[in-house]
């Protein structure tokens, strides 16, 4: 087997919370158990809420847990050419329209959603005439148009998902109304970009995966390897966020040694037998996606902390 080539985005908005290092630990415990490199890439498209300062304190975090990385590419904030050269792509093949649903007419209890809420476009502006399209006077988003495709996702974690594009989530933006380009459109371009071969995050963007890999198939990128892994919720059921600062990074340093956080973690998600001290490295001679939990994982703070 080719050593996988991983990657490590995080958005520098805030400190790392014990989510985020949860995904970042197996991430790095999955390309390093297999002899494989990870890559660094700070998401900071949204650059109203990022910061330099704050992608620095994230590369210190990382390091002070043991988990260095092989190669840190460019920042999101500085690929916009990247993805205009694939924007452009998209837009000769007349696979882009723009779309000038508003927030409020895409959440509508009357929009078709499925199951979980999430919405799924119904197509409305896309066959729009050029007079009806002039007539909104306001800049529009782009959407791509997706065909009535099933993909299937062998995920490392969480096995077979199966999502039809259509159905499931309907044409999706690729480039807001101000220009922005979105998150799909942008990792996809990284990935294929940097050679990435396997991606590791949250369960939440599980349903990301076969929209990437519509895109991956339309700009000739080979698709990665996909693990979702389950998500850290506390005992109340709240997910772990940056917005509620929970335990994020710089309470924990104050009180815990790495090694303690990282075997308290390993512990949680079914990786080790029991709470013991241990280092990243020394974790990654055993790791198996096979003992991951594939479901949330409920954790008490209290005991952490205690």
């Amino acid at each position: 087997m080719t050593p996988p080539v991983g990657r490590f985005a995080p958005t520098p908005s805030g400190r790392m919370h014990l989510g985020n290092v949860f995904a970042a630990l197996i991430a790095w415990l999955s390309v390093k158990s297999w002899g494989g490199s990870l890559l660094l890439r700070m998401e900071d498209l949204d650059t109203q809420r990022t910061s330099p300062e704050l992608g620095e304190v994230l590369r210190q975090d990382l390091l002070w847990l043991g988990l260095p990385w092989d190669e840190e590419t460019p920042p999101q904030s500085r690929r916009t050419a990247a993805y205009e050269a694939a924007f452009g792509k998209l837009q000769d093949r007349g696979l882009l329209y723009p779309c000038y649903c508003t927030r409020s007419q895409l959440h509508s209890v009357n929009a078709p959603h499925q199951s979980d809420g999430t919405y799924v476009y119904p197509g409305t502006c896309r066959g729009l005439s050029d007079r009806e399209r002039a007539a909104f006077q306001r800049k529009p988003a782009w959407r791509l148009l997706v065909p009535d495709r099933e993909y299937r996702v062998a995920d490392l974690c969480q096995g077979e998902y199966v999502q039809n594009l259509s159905s499931g989530c309907g044409d999706f933006v690729v480039r807001r109304a101000d220009g922005v380009f979105v998150y799909q459109l942008a990792v996809t371009v990284d990935d294929g970009d940097f050679g990435v071969t396997q991606v590791v995050r949250g369960v939440d963007l599980l349903g990301s995966a076969p929209r990437q890999m519509y895109l991956q198939d339309l700009l000739g990128y080979a698709h990665p390897e996909y693990g979702h892994v389950p998500l850290l919720t506390a005992r109340d059921g709240r997910r772990l966020s940056k917005r509620d600062k929970d335990l994020d990074l710089g309470r924990l340093r104050l009180t815990h040694r790495p090694e303690a956080l990282v075997g308290w973690l390993a512990w949680q998600a079914g990786l080790l037998e029991r709470r013991q001290d241990i280092s990243p490295r020394e974790l990654a001679e055993e790791f198996s996606w096979e003992k991951l939990k594939k479901q949330e994982i409920c954790v008490d703070l209290a005991d952490l902390l205690g």
